[in-house]
């Protein structure tokens, strides 16, 4: 079974990242990913990024996965923790 911290390690296993927070009941998920490697790309090309570093996984197993994809600046100028 999926789970948000499977999910988690997945992203962080394969993307560098500064804050993941993965949330969901097994079916479908929201994800907060922060990553230097968002810096000047399109939100298409942050999810791109995060699908591949989910690799088959996006496909067979995870079925719904909404993400908020942030560069650090973008988090800090949101009022990050």
């Amino acid at each position: 079974m999926v789970t948000p911290e499977s999910i988690k390690s997945g992203i962080e296993a394969r993307l560098a990242t500064e804050h993941v927070e993965v949330v969901g009941d097994g079916q479908h998920f929201q994800a907060l990913i922060v990553s230097p490697a968002f810096d000047g790309k399109s939100r298409i090309q942050r999810h791109q990024m995060v699908y591949a570093a989910l690799g088959d996984r996006m496909r067979e197993e995870i079925h719904a996965l909404s993400m908020q994809t942030l560069t650090p600046a973008e988090w800090n100028a949101q009022g990050s923790p």
